[in-house]
């Protein structure tokens, strides 16, 4: 298991607002909804792009690329033309620092 990755200080990511972390080869979304914070792999599950690039709202993040939709809560896809999960990471706040890894 990989160890645990830096995003930023608490005060960088406030309600509302996202980070992208990476581990190793993989980019992973950090957001803050309300002020729990949730951590998923930043690409589609569709086609390989940057879900970071899109809008986050309602606790859910819109690929910009095709519209596909992801709950980033659970990672599940709401509509076509995604159908497979996002990968969801542990998130953890230590020492003022959001923390996340890859722990596939």
């Amino acid at each position: 298991m990989t160890d645990w990755v830096r995003v930023c200080a608490t005060s960088e990511l406030l309600p509302g607002e996202s980070q992208v972390a990476w581990d190793g080869d993989t980019a992973i979304l950090v957001v803050n909804l309300d002020g729990d914070l949730y951590a998923v792999e930043d690409k589609c599950t569709h086609e390989d792009f940057e879900l970071s690039a899109g809008a986050i709202d309602g606790g859910e993040v819109e690929c910009t690329l095709h519209g596909a939709r992801f709950d980033l809560r659970t990672g599940e896809a709401l509509c076509a033309p995604a159908y497979a999960p996002l990968p969801r990471f542990p998130v953890k706040v230590e020492d003022g620092a959001v923390w996340t890894r890859d722990d596939r």
